[in-house]
């Protein structure tokens, strides 16, 4: 039997989050719910940051409340802050994410606060979660290059991977926020990574802008890890980081992954339509 890969479907959130026409609320939660009917079983649909901001993001409690709810998914929120938090609980998110940098730069740009005290800041929300029986997912971004800093030194990513699961995360997501890790740099970070944090509670988080996504997949699979970040239809960005063109199509990584030989439990006629349906909302054709 094929061993299984996880693609946890990030489209809704980290993949729209960035597009800049004004996506109505119906058309997001037809999005989720085409999603919630291929296979995944966790989809990011919301973000909890301030509209002023991301304002993309500012109807998450609306789409949470439109979703038809499969049984069997989970519906993960982004909670930069305890009233991110509040909000993520209220709309009945199954589990939240928190986001800091390993690089000091993207950081002060992202964050406006140091690596260090952007933990401080996820540290009630940890509490109230442990509290409520809530899952906690950790991202780390620039996990080797920063738009800022230049080469981030994999042990920085270790520390920080450690850091969030010794708080309370189930799982941390390792992001290559400017695509521009190649295999042998992502290698390197990782086998610093893996001396801390098994890769059972690993997951990759991979932009496409430099075409070498699925091969960063490729190399993640040969050290074990077993979860990728994927946006269907290739949608997203980062709207801190200067030429972060777009994750990786689910599409592309459920390709690459099982002709690997390993099964993703995807539907694939399912994910084509889904990706049609997220390239037409980049549009509003």
């Amino acid at each position: 039997m094929a061993e299984p890969v996880e693609i946890f479907e990030v489209g809704p959130r980290d993949g729209l989050q960035n597009e800049i026409r004004p996506i109505p609320t119906v058309e997001k939660i037809a999005l989720v719910d085409r999603l919630s009917q291929a296979g995944f079983r966790r989809i990011e649909v919301a973000s909890f940051v301030s509209p002023k901001w991301v304002p993309q993001m500012a109807d998450g409690a609306a789409v949470l409340a439109g979703i038809a709810r499969a049984p069997g998914v989970r519906y993960a929120a982004l909670t930069p802050n305890m009233t991110g938090y509040a909000g993520a609980r209220a709309a009945r998110a199954d589990e939240v994410a928190i986001f800091a940098s390993a690089s000091e730069g993207f950081s002060r740009a992202n964050l406006n606060c140091s690596v260090d005290d952007s933990i401080a800041r996820f540290l009630p929300i940890l509490e109230s979660a442990r509290a409520d029986g809530m899952a906690v997912r950790g991202y780390i971004s620039c996990v080797t290059d920063c738009p800022f800093d230049g080469p981030t030194p994999p042990g920085a990513v270790a520390d920080l991977a450690a850091r969030l699961i010794d708080l309370g995360c189930y799982e941390v997501s390792l992001g290559d926020t400017i695509g521009q890790a190649t295999p042998d740099s992502l290698t390197a970070m990782l086998r610093a990574v893996l001396d801390r944090v098994p890769a059972a509670r690993l997951a990759g988080h991979y932009h496409d802008t430099a075409g070498r996504a699925c091969d960063n997949i490729e190399a993640s699979l040969a050290l074990g890890l077993r979860v990728f970040d994927a946006a269907v239809g290739g949608l997203g960005g980062c709207p801190y980081a200067p030429g972060a063109q777009g994750n990786v199509a689910t599409e592309a990584a459920m390709d690459r992954i099982e002709s690997l030989g390993y099964t993703t439990g995807l539907n694939r006629a399912a994910i084509l339509d889904a990706a049609a349906m997220a390239r037409q909302m980049r549009t509003g054709a």
